[in-house]
């Protein structure tokens, strides 16, 4: 099975069609009126095809059990042929569009099953997704334009040389995935007014400012504190998922104080410093965070964006 541990929960849905093709008028009469030998073949078929859909895990290897919260199933008749159309919802980390050509299948074949004592010709063809939503593809234009981004690794070890950054560098490789031009990437000690002053140096230079590092409780972890003041909206959305989402995977997430708010128009983020903590903070909220940039420039912040 794919690996889906890394992604988040969003409302998915998706629509697929099969055909089931009927040889005379009698069938379409007897499916009409109800008096096919073998019972409802339009209820049946729909119990078959409700009980498929939320079963397709047990039937294709690769497809992961979730939880099916809604499921519709509308059909229509158009001269011999009967339309199938079914829609799958999910709140979860991957799609349900498997599940809903699967259930169209099931239902296709029921119907096949149950008139095939009156109708020796039926076909069943064109099994296909009609449309989906929710996933990745869904978010992919949330960047309004090329963007830029400036990374800083605030550390006294790896600014002395003691370590090596893998942080910043996990952080620039998922920017990259999102097409998010790196303007710059420095390594700084944890010292509250060198934190503070590169804030203000570089918000008028780039759209994305990202500090990893200092974020804990030592002493010596000042970076909150270096922001807070200064930034002119905090976004305790993009906070409170970032922790949701480590929490959900390691218990001493909640001990972290990630930061997020605008100065000028620049996104300023403050994210934890281990290596494994800024993959899952960019985990959490990329790509939808930069759907931030189109409100700033003005555009309608809706649900449908």
């Amino acid at each position: 099975m794919v690996d889906i541990t890394h992604k988040i929960n969003t409302l998915r849905s998706a629509t697929a069609q099969a055909i089931v093709k009927l040889s005379k008028a009698e069938t379409v009469e007897a499916l009409q009126k109800n008096t096919v030998p073998k019972g409802n073949v339009f209820e049946m078929a729909k119990t078959a095809g409700l009980f498929a859909v939320k079963n397709t895990h047990t039937s294709i290897p690769d497809c992961h059990p979730l939880p099916i919260e809604y499921t519709a199933v509308d059909y229509k008749i158009e001269g011999l042929s009967v339309f199938i159309e079914i829609t799958v919802k999910t709140v979860y980390k991957t799609g349900v569009e498997v599940e809903a050509m699967h259930g169209a299948s099931i239902i296709a074949l029921t119907m096949y099953d149950m008139l095939k004592p009156i109708d020796k010709e039926i076909e069943i063809s064109t099994v296909k997704l009609l449309h989906k939503k929710g996933g990745k593809s869904s978010f992919k234009d949330q960047n309004p334009a090329r963007l830029s981004a400036h990374i800083i690794v605030c550390s006294d070890s790896i600014s002395e040389g003691k370590k090596e950054d893998r942080a910043g560098k996990a952080i620039i490789e998922k920017l990259q995935q999102h097409d998010v031009q790196i303007q710059g990437y420095e390594i700084i000690p944890d010292d509250l007014e060198t934190i503070r002053s590169k804030a203000f140096e570089l918000s008028d230079t780039v759209n994305l400012l990202i500090y990893t590092g200092g974020t804990g409780l030592s002493m010596r972890d000042v970076t909150p504190e270096a922001l807070e003041p200064i930034l002119e909206r905090r976004i305790p959305g993009i906070e409170e998922a970032i922790r949701k989402y480590g929490q959900d995977r390691m218990p001493y997430a909640m001990l972290s104080r990630s930061v997020a708010g605008t100065l000028g128009n620049c996104l300023v983020l403050a994210l934890p410093g281990s290596t494994n903590g800024a993959k899952e903070s960019m985990d959490a909220v990329f790509p939808h965070l930069l759907h931030v940039f189109k409100i700033l420039r003005g555009a309608q912040h809706n649900a449908n964006d």
